[in-house]
């Protein structure tokens, strides 16, 4: 599983974009469940927000420390750094419609 997404290339081609999407998403490992919410993640951000996003996958397996930050008590658990509010969404983010109403990129019906 990659630990980022979006080069330094794109980045910098969408700096000038109204919104750059920092999102992070907290992984226990590469279980089934932590792939297909990858997985899951990207193809949202590609379809509703191609080259304005960045996705940090932080595997707790490998640095549990970092749970504490972002106080994580599930995984995976995807967390919207950027832009602000910070939001986060528990689980392995199938329930596309509910993503995208917890991203604040589609309202509540």
């Amino acid at each position: 599983m990659q630990t980022a997404v979006n080069d330094k290339k794109t980045r910098k081609q969408t700096k000038g974009l109204k919104k750059e999407w920092e999102l992070r998403l907290y992984v226990a490992g590469q279980t089934e469940r932590s792939v297909k919410a990858f997985l899951n993640l990207k193809k949202i951000c590609e379809e509703h927000m191609p080259g304005q996003y960045h996705i940090e996958v932080i595997d707790l397996m490998k640095q549990p420390q970092l749970a504490r930050g972002d106080q994580i008590v599930a995984v995976p658990t995807l967390v919207r750094k950027l832009p602000e509010p910070i939001r986060k969404i528990i689980g392995d983010l199938s329930d596309t419609e509910r993503v995208l109403i917890g991203l604040d990129l589609r309202e509540r019906s």
